[in-house]
């Protein structure tokens, strides 16, 4: 693998990776802060993360305080999960261009 399309699939890898962390973190902020559900950009947030966390489901149950702020721990996992799978596959394709080479 050239050093070139190495570089285009790290950066790829790093935008995905930015990206549905963006998301996760996002909704992880919205649940502990108790954002409105029904509000567009909420449910936006809500419905796009939903097949992130898919996976991980009931791993953890989430903590509820006052009624109406959620703990999350199921989107920190995910978060550190992604992360972690994102690590994994970019070393893997700089392993795989330097045994080429």
């Amino acid at each position: 693998m050239n050093s070139r399309l190495l570089s285009l699939l790290l950066g790829a890898i790093n935008i995905v990776l930015g990206i549905v962390e963006m998301f996760l973190g996002v909704r992880f902020i919205l649940k502990v802060f108790g954002a409105n559900p029904s509000a567009p950009f909420t449910q936006f947030i809500y419905d796009s993360t939903v097949p992130l966390l898919e996976p991980f489901r009931g791993i953890f149950s989430s903590q509820t305080f006052h009624g109406r702020f959620i703990f999350e721990f199921t989107t920190l996992f995910a978060i550190i999960a992604y992360a972690l799978l994102a690590y994994i596959i970019s070393e893997l394709a700089m392993w795989i261009s330097r045994s080429r080479d």
